[in-house]
């Protein structure tokens, strides 16, 4: 009688299957502890993020996050994150001015070529996020320190934005931001009309040489944009380096944008413009003789390489065509 009656009151109490509740507490309190036991299975779930380098099993959402090159640092502070450690950016400044506010107080690494391991290691990240291109040799050592993800190249912010969102473990809001990048690319299309395609080139200017750049991080986002690159200039590759006046005519195209590395070579590089840009060649090109020579950026057309300077590179383009916002 007594197993009869114990079986009838355990049948009573129980809810639905595979759920048990202490009839001793709340309702409430027996309900937040269910989410509490949710909560901590999502912290203690275990992911596999598949990147360029292999696969890295990334358990819960990451808190602590280390950034090794400009373009993983943008896209992570533009998914809302604030990284524990990056290292630095290039040029003569340690942080670019428009992520400074963001960085504020977080500690540098070392160079993008060169990352501190033993710092890495200090700050116990629970992820970090590198490149194949600049950490192929060190990639065992940081996945020894943390859960190590990577791109293949540096130019690739969308390859980013994705591994990113995906080990953070908010790919939804890499999703936004990749939604919202597409309408603005839109609109930007269907304002310039018929004025697209504009056959575009890219360059460069250093102490030693000249760079034409192909496809690389702006190349990228004007192809995506409606822009057209002169014969040759659409290799699947960031672009090449001359030395001689003689290729001054590959640059030729209905518009150029130029950057001149504003880093600690910054004199030698403008004697270097100054110098090609004074000669007959120079001034046979289209862009040249129609006025239609922009000179941009070089951390935003090139440098930062992620999803906030994407947009600021857009910004620059509406105010170029007189377009707006």
């Amino acid at each position: 009688m007594v197993l009869l009656l114990s079986i009838i009151t355990g049948c009573g109490a129980g809810g639905q299957a595979g759920t048990t509740t202490d009839s001793s507490k709340p309702v409430a309190e027996n309900q937040a502890q269910g989410t509490n036991n949710t909560q901590t299975s999502e912290a203690e779930s275990v992911r596999v993020i598949e990147h360029p380098m292999g696969k890295t099993e990334v358990k819960g959402t990451p808190k602590r996050v280390v950034t090794l090159y400009q373009g993983a640092t943008d896209v992570v502070v533009a998914l809302g994150v604030k990284p524990v450690g990056v290292v630095e950016a290039w040029g003569e400044k340690k942080v670019f001015d428009y992520l400074a506010t963001d960085l504020e107080g977080v500690p540098l690494l070392g160079l993008e070529t060169q990352p501190n391991l033993e710092e890495i290691h200090k700050l116990k990240p629970d992820l970090i996020i590198a490149s194949k291109f600049r950490h192929e040799e060190i990639y065992n050592q940081l996945s020894a320190i943390a859960p190590t993800v990577s791109t293949e190249v540096l130019y690739d912010w969308k390859a980013t934005l994705k591994v990113a969102s995906q080990a953070l473990n908010i790919e939804e809001q890499g999703n936004k931001l990749l939604a919202d990048w597409d309408s603005r690319v839109a609109d930007f299309k269907q304002k310039m009309g018929d004025r697209l395609p504009i056959e575009a080139s890219i360059i460069n200017f250093r102490a030693d040489h000249v760079r034409i750049y192909y496809m690389g991080y702006a190349g990228t986002i004007l192809k995506e944009l409606g822009f057209t690159r002169p014969a040759g200039h659409d290799a699947d590759t960031w672009g090449v380096e001359v030395t001689s006046k003689e290729s001054i005519p590959d640059m030729n195209a209905d518009v150029i944008f130029n950057f001149n590395y504003a880093g600690k070579d910054a004199e030698a590089n403008k004697k270097t413009a100054d110098e090609w840009m004074s000669h007959p060649l120079w001034k046979n090109i289209d862009a040249v003789k129609n006025n239609q020579v922009y000179q941009v950026n070089d951390i935003i057309w090139n440098i930062a390489g992620g999803y906030k300077s994407a947009h600021m590179l857009l910004d620059g383009l509406y105010d170029t065509f007189k377009l707006e916002k």
